[in-house]
């Protein structure tokens, strides 16, 4: 391969156009829309204004900037990491190493919540929702911009997952619904909330050694789903009752071919397919995604 370095006195259009070239070399299919996103975190840009302002010249400091970020993303780290945010929801997440990186399939989460929300007629309620193994705080504050009279509270085992999470709910304007605290999924966690949303780990811990590398980036403990990828649902469901009112919803992400094991669980527990939502719920793409249940009394 061969070495493309971004010279200090390159315009941002030439960096852009040799970071391109680079990542289409490597091999990497969203070649032109990563160079772009990392030549505006290097330059403290918009890509709006990446692209006005084309023929301005880096200095020496935005260029070897740029030369690092090249080298992480060739090999394969994601641009989210690199930068440090990824957008969700259309709003802006802080990341960390302690953080999955949210990934717009799991906006099929957020959208089957707030669809069952309108169904219920609750989108004016004081709703008390709980998100299980919050990470960047995405689902719930996700949730939250949307409800202006719910509130909220995100769990968390790893402490700088919370840290990120706060910090993301102070930059949106939504600290004051939104509350974070370490828990290992519900020990500890009281209160009757109305609904629970979770994107735990279901890998099996098998097939995380081939995982695309950019997904490898994440922590393992946001990945690894125990042998079978079930294991945090195991926790987590037989849990949920003591945790919700009855009528409550739960709205689960799922791994591929896992949905009907995890509606089991439900069914077993107490919960029922709703006329506010089905059972298994798909993304965009048309695969399964996830599960929605009701608790029943």
């Amino acid at each position: 391969m061969a070495h493309v370095t971004v010279l200090s006195d390159a315009t941002i259009s030439e960096a852009s156009c040799s970071l391109a070239a680079a990542f289409r070399e490597a091999g990497i299919e969203t070649a032109a829309l990563d160079a772009r996103l990392i030549v505006a975190a290097a330059t403290g840009l918009s890509q709006e204004a990446v692209i006005a302002q084309a023929g301005e010249r880096l200095n020496v400091e935005q260029s070897l900037l740029l030369e690092e970020m090249r080298r992480r993303r060739i090999a394969r780290e994601p641009v989210s990491r690199i930068i440090g945010s990824r957008d969700f929801w259309g709003l802006r997440f802080t990341l960390n190493a302690a953080t999955l990186d949210p990934r717009p399939d799991s906006e099929a989460l957020v959208e089957t919540a707030l669809n069952i929300v309108k169904a219920e007629g609750w989108s004016q309620a004081p709703l008390r929702i709980l998100d299980l193994g919050t990470g960047s705080g995405c689902l719930l504050l996700a949730l939250l911009s949307e409800l202006p009279a719910a509130t909220g509270v995100g769990t968390d085992i790893a402490a700088p997952a919370l840290d990120a999470a706060r910090e993301n709910a102070l930059r949106l304007g939504l600290a004051d619904r939104a509350d974070f605290i370490a828990a290992d999924w519900l020990d500890g966690v009281k209160g009757a909330f109305d609904f629970v949303i979770s994107n735990p780990p279901y890998i099996p811990t098998p097939a995380i050694a081939a995982l695309p590398p950019e997904v490898r980036c994440d922590p393992v403990l946001a990945l690894n789903g125990g042998e079978s990828g079930l294991d945090a649902y195991r926790r987590i469901i037989p849990a949920l009752a003591g945790a919700m009112r009855e009528g409550g919803w739960v709205v689960l992400e799922t791994g591929p071919g896992q949905a009907e094991s995890v509606w089991h669980m439900l069914d077993q527990a107490g919960f029922r397919a709703g006329a506010a939502a089905p059972r298994v719920y798909g993304d965009l793409a048309g695969r399964e995604r996830g599960v929605a249940g009701k608790r029943q009394g």
